[in-house]
């Protein structure tokens, strides 16, 4: 079985823990730069620097920053005089970390925590959530909606 970045076994050594939180870390920040490039390309065709940049309350040169490694991992791509536009699997990435989100939010509304936290609250859980722990949590959403 291989883990992703956020998946740590039980057992795994202290060290390996820390690694694999620092990886998540970093994937983080490409997952809320790909989301938010996402969703303003849904609103406007496209995203510019300076709209991701004020969305995601940075700096240009951050914002700069960050797309560029978006580029370099393949995730997104940019046209002269244009904006910033996800590839296939930018909008992909982007994709699974709002379906994560939304995962996290739900579970902690079922959970007797008020939308507007749990909204804030799945915005760093989203992230660091192993695919197990998911899957549970969507089981155990399914379940709840059966029940009722």
């Amino acid at each position: 079985m291989t883990e992703t970045p956020n998946e740590t076994p039980d057992n795994a050594p202290q060290p390996e823990r820390f690694n694999q939180a620092r990886a998540a870390q970093a994937m983080a920040v490409l997952e809320d730069y790909a989301e938010m490039i996402g969703d303003l390309m849904d609103e406007m065709g496209e995203a510019r620097i300076t709209d991701i940049a004020a969305r995601m309350g940075v700096t240009h040169p951050t914002a700069t920053k960050a797309v560029a490694r978006l580029k370099r991992e393949g995730l997104a791509m940019s046209r002269p005089y244009r904006g910033v536009f996800l590839t296939e699997a930018g909008v992909a990435l982007a994709d699974r970390v709002r379906g994560r989100h939304r995962t996290v939010v739900d579970l902690l509304i079922a959970v007797g925590v008020p939308a507007e936290t749990a909204e804030l609250d799945a915005e760093g859980l989203e992230h660091y959530v192993s695919a197990t722990s998911l899957a549970a949590f969507e089981m155990f959403l399914a379940n709840s909606a059966a029940r009722s």
